[in-house]
């Protein structure tokens, strides 16, 4: 059975006293509440090695939400997933859509980010999605599928069984459009029979595939609810304690 997962991406908030604060509420909280699903919270590069030591790893995973697509070397700036690794960080997020439309990451560098992550032992939470001008052009199913092949069929069935995907539906995240439960589980539905045409039912049923669209405490719970949807890779409301429980609660 694949696993249901709330994942929260900070992207860049939180000084690294306020990341700590917040990792320690999140800790308390669902220490007492025991959570139906795999929590993950998506923290800076700056934030891991500590965030690391502070949360029980069996209640919450720690992901960066980017690596470099070298292994080492004269790359000012840049942080390998050798180093993601040695943070104590389990998950990385590869191919957001902030990464591919502000930093102009394509399809060759996060298939080659990918086999970094994978050969560093870390869980690549793959992001995919259309922009606005892609859905009203009728192509969304055809830029979702190319996002897959091109980066990720390369890949071994074993491999990739270790992949999480995330669709992010770019046209209604800050647009003022939304996206409604049914064009989710249409998305979501496609991108299992896509997988399922690669590697074959048995391994599509085994990848969790998460929302990344505007999911809130008042709409996850019917989100949750389609049966191709394992739950959310969450932006503004993973930031705020109470909110990203309301959230880990729809389950």
């Amino acid at each position: 059975m694949r696993q249901n997962i709330v994942a929260g991406n900070w992207k860049m908030n939180k000084t690294l006293q306020e990341g700590v604060e917040l990792a320690k509420e999140l800790q308390k909280a669902l220490h007492a509440e025991k959570p139906n699903c795999r929590v993950i919270i998506g923290t800076p590069f700056i934030h891991l090695s500590e965030v690391c030591k502070i949360v029980d790893p069996e209640l919450i995973g720690v992901s960066a939400q980017n690596c470099a697509d070298h292994e080492s070397g004269a790359y000012t700036g840049e942080v390998s997933a050798e180093m993601v690794k040695s943070t104590g960080a389990e998950y990385v997020i590869l191919g957001h859509s902030e990464r591919r439309a502000y930093y102009h990451e394509d399809n060759a560098m996060l298939k080659t980010k990918t086999d970094l992550a994978l050969k560093n032992g870390l869980t690549p939470i793959f992001c995919i999605g259309e922009v606005l001008e892609e859905r009203e052009a009728n192509k969304h199913f055809e830029i979702v599928k190319s996002q897959l092949e091109e980066s990720l069929f390369h890949l071994s069935a074993n491999d990739f069984k270790k992949m999480i995907i995330a669709y992010e539906p770019v046209w209604a995240i800050g647009t003022g459009k939304t996206a409604t439960p049914e064009q989710a589980q249409e998305m979501h539905a496609f991108i299992r029979k896509t997988l399922a045409g690669k590697y074959g039912q048995e391994v599509a049923d085994e990848i969790s595939v998460l929302y990344g669209g505007s999911c809130k405490p008042s709409n996850a719970k019917e989100l949750f609810a389609n049966p191709d949807v394992d739950g959310g890779l969450i932006g503004g409301a993973s930031l705020k304690a109470d909110d990203f429980r309301g959230i880990i609660a729809a389950f």
